[in-house]
């Protein structure tokens, strides 16, 4: 294990967030808000710590593997968090740590869960909602791809921080160089941003708000400036976030190809078809299922297309308490929970390109068992998988719910309702922010114990970084050095 080179790449981070956490400050200087003091006190502190990681424990060795990629994707992770809780501690927005670790936490993973009532975030200073949505953007692309995008880097092994960090279970380079690849990856979602913004500004909504929303979209995060979430703004309004949050859901290398004109070949991608028709699907039936309780058929549309897009892309804007909805809409919201939207998008969940391959692996075994002696290859994007990355999705699979499980156990011990407690780490798990029930789109987490918000954070993490990393992090075979064998 490099040790050194995981505390100098922290150090890296941190600097980084120093400088983004700037944005904020500047918002909270031009209006005139005394809780600007709390993001300079921070800045400075994480200014110190980073220059202490960097400068005072420079590696010569700055090699790295898959081990030490994941034990810095998750340590940094942590790190930023932590140190992304101390401006609302500080202004007292959010005094109790646990509840601003919880609430940074669900930021950064673009999880959008909140322990903040209604009035409690329309009553928040400018620069702290800005800070709040603002880790939505940072974690949606992933903090340490916008580090190799900035920092010079001597490794030729960032691939391990990209594949630790990037949701989905086939990512790999846009191009040969992986600095080339970060930039690009960025370049994409800074302009996708800011035609968001533009859309929204020309629908009325003023600049603060058209940026925060926009972040949270582009993150697929969900944190607003809001009680009632997107609830009050108009239908155009509406249909533009809807949208974009349905665009960021969608593996980057598809825009990618189109900007270098191979359209065809982005069309062809198998995964975004059938995200497509799961998107569909799920619209169809929830508009249906509603049809009763909604004036009108555009407004039933709309309302469906909305919540839909939110859950699949686990966005959690809401513009209607869907907790009121039947079973039938509900429970599709809960399915496209676990579901997600495509790898290497902003999005979290299992994501449809595993959920396509474990049907395909179960297709191709039904088929062996009828006729034993074919061997049919597993094919997708038109490229034989191989039976490692099979495996993998399986082995994922088992490891999600065993995950699953176990963070449910732990929520099981508080006195609420079942459906609160499942739909609660559902949301988490899955980045997804609001669940049903007493966490549904009009309630909020601070209901829980200190205790389960940090079972809860650590699920949002789990489900943000796909398990590995947080894992390996706290395997004592990660740390140990390798014993020479004698011959």
């Amino acid at each position: 294990m490099n040790r050194r080179i995981i505390f100098y790449m922290l150090g890296q981070i941190l600097k980084v967030e120093a400088v983004l956490m700037s944005l904020p400050l500047i918002c909270s200087l031009v209006y005139g808000e005394k809780n600007a003091i709390s993001f300079v006190i921070t800045i400075v502190l994480a200014l110190a710590l980073g220059f202490l990681l960097t400068c005072l424990n420079k590696p010569k060795d700055k090699t790295f593997f898959a081990k030490e990629g994941f034990v810095i994707v998750a340590l940094s992770w942590i790190t930023l968090s932590v140190v992304g809780a101390i401006p609302f501690v500080i202004s007292g927005a959010i005094p109790n740590f646990i509840d601003a670790f919880f609430e940074t936490v669900s930021g950064f993973t673009t999880t959008g869960a909140t322990i903040l009532g209604g009035k409690e975030i329309e009553t928040m200073s400018k620069g702290l909602l800005f800070w709040r949505s603002f880790t939505h953007w940072i974690g949606g692309m992933g903090i340490l791809v916008l580090v190799m995008a900035i920092v010079p880097t001597d490794s030729g092994r960032s691939i391990h921080i990209i594949r630790a960090e990037m949701p989905g279970p086939i990512i790999g380079k846009l191009v040969p160089k992986l600095k080339s690849t970060a930039k690009i990856l960025y370049l994409i979602y800074i302009c996708l941003t800011l035609l968001e913004v533009v859309l929204l500004l020309c629908g009325g909504m003023n600049l603060f708000e058209s940026f925060v929303h926009s972040f949270g979209t582009a993150g697929t995060g969900g944190f607003g400036v809001k009680g009632d979430s997107i609830a009050s703004y108009s239908p155009y309004l509406q249909w533009v976030i809807t949208v974009f949050m349905l665009i960021f859901g969608v593996n980057f290398n598809i825009y990618y190809l189109v900007l270098v004109r191979k359209i065809r070949t982005a069309f062809k991608s198998e995964e975004l078809w059938c995200y497509v028709g799961i998107v569909i699907a799920a619209v169809a039936l929830v508009t249906y299922n509603i049809r009763n309780l909604v004036d009108g058929f555009w407004e039933t549309l709309r309302q469906s297309a909305f919540q839909v897009a939110s859950i699949i892309t686990t966005t959690g804007y809401a513009t209607t308490d869907f907790n009121l909805w039947p079973g039938l809409s509900k429970g599709i919201l809960l399915i496209l929970m676990f579901i997600g939207a495509c790898a290497g998008s902003t999005a979290g969940g299992i994501k449809v390109s595993r959920i396509v391959l474990l049907f395909k692996r179960i297709s191709a075994n039904l088929r062996h068992m009828i006729h034993p002696r074919g061997a049919e290859a597993v094919r997708f994007e038109g490229k034989k998988v191989e039976n490692e990355t099979l495996n993998g999705v399986l082995v994922y699979f088992a490891i999600y719910f065993v995950c699953f499980t176990v963070i449910l156990i732990v929520l099981l011990f508080e006195p609420f309702d079942l459906e609160t407690n499942i739909s609660a780490v559902a949301a988490c798990f899955n980045n997804v922010g609001p669940g049903l029930a007493l966490v549904g789109p009009m309630g909020n987490y601070d209901i829980f114990s200190h205790l389960s918000k940090i079972v809860l954070s650590v699920a949002m993490l789990l489900g943000r970084l796909e398990i590995y990393p947080l894992i390996l992090l706290f395997s004592p075979a990660s740390w140990l050095k390798r014993r020479k064998i004698k011959k």
